[in-house]
């Protein structure tokens, strides 16, 4: 039986047509469920009592269970158990420009990443659209604010999920669902290249960013293997054909790790390699953990990263830290969990 909040307005028109009910009665489902946030088809009042049981019949609605929610300044981070008692993190960031989560795609990730706790953790299975959505509804209800901004950068490549994460851009998007503006919402992928043309083909206007982290194949091949798939060339050329169909702005986040990506030479090489293409780079200080050896680049190698970066005309922004006391970077108090 499908959970409610995996199903797309469409796909709820489309149900109800088969069904021989008006396709108005999905928009009226869609109000209970995003505006008025009941949690029962009972408080569904305005449909027929026949039309409240078969919805029962046909959908369950169930929440997340939050166990573990750890609070530092601007910043609370989520760890919740799914129904098959696998967990995961949504990370809450509380900005001048609004209130931005961080929400997971996987239990778990492939992409194998050697900086990232999620990746040490391998694959499960991908997380359904309702197990997306509920990470903003349960979030938004247990803080009483309204997410203004939402970033597919958690447990997981969003793109080795892409139809379930579509379905939930969908959702979180529509205007009768969570009400998400296209620009209010970034996917962020490490470069699966088949993935990002069909996301161009897509027409979505939400953002996209590319986990970069190095500058060349060499260093990358060490850090990100999807590197050794789909290199460096071949991103940059997919890249500029996204950037010339939508005319969107492309990010490059950059996580500055000491002694491996924060010299002066990789950033020379990293303004000659985005040169010309309409981008900014978001350098992220490292959430170290214990279980891996990489450390931060202090703030005077990324400043003088910056500068370089600066001075030749690349866009640059250094991302604020957030959330080294509640274990905020992604994996890390799943990771906990799981070894307790």
């Amino acid at each position: 039986m499908k959970n409610i909040y995996a199903i797309t307005l469409n796909q709820l028109e489309e149900y109800f047509n088969s069904n021989s009910e008006k396709k108005f009665k999905a928009s009226q489902v869609f109000d209970w469920l995003y505006k008025k946030r009941v949690t029962t088809f009972e408080e569904m009042t305005n449909l027929k009592k026949e039309l409240i049981n078969e919805l029962k019949e046909t959908f369950n609605i169930y929440k997340l269970e939050i166990i573990d929610k750890r609070i530092d300044e601007d910043v609370v981070k989520y760890l919740f158990r799914l129904k098959d008692n696998n967990k995961i993190e949504a990370v809450l960031m509380k900005h001048n420009y609004g209130n931005s989560l961080c929400v997971s795609t996987q239990v778990g990730c492939n992409m194998g990443c050697a900086f990232c706790e999620s990746g040490r953790l391998k694959k499960v299975r991908n997380l359904e659209v309702d197990e997306m959505v509920l990470q903003i509804l349960q979030i938004e209800g247990d803080l009483n604010i309204r997410i203004s901004h939402v970033v597919l950068m958690g447990i997981g490549e969003p793109f080795d999920n892409y139809d379930n994460v579509i379905s939930f851009i969908d959702i979180i998007n529509s205007n009768k669902g969570i009400d998400l503006g296209s620009r209010h919402i970034t996917i962020s992928t490490c470069g699966i290249i088949p993935k990002i043309k069909e996301f161009i083909n897509n027409g979505k206007q939400v953002n996209l960013a590319i986990s970069l982290h190095a500058p060349n194949d060499e260093l990358r091949n060490k850090i990100m293997p999807i590197n050794k798939i789909y290199n460096l060339k071949e991103l940059i050329q997919v890249i500029k054909e996204y950037i010339t169909k939508t005319n969107r702005r492309v990010t490059f986040e950059y996580i500055m790790l000491k002694n491996i990506n924060d010299s002066e030479k990789e950033a020379l090489e990293l303004s000659k390699l985005l040169k010309g293409i309409n981008c900014y780079v978001n350098l992220i200080p490292y959430n170290e953990t214990s279980h891996i050896e990489f450390k931060k680049s202090s703030m005077d190698t990324i400043l003088k990263f910056y500068d370089i970066l600066k001075k030749n005309n690349i866009n640059v922004t250094i991302r604020r830290e957030f959330g080294s006391n509640v274990k905020a970077a992604c994996g890390q108090l799943r990771s906990l969990y799981e070894e307790e």
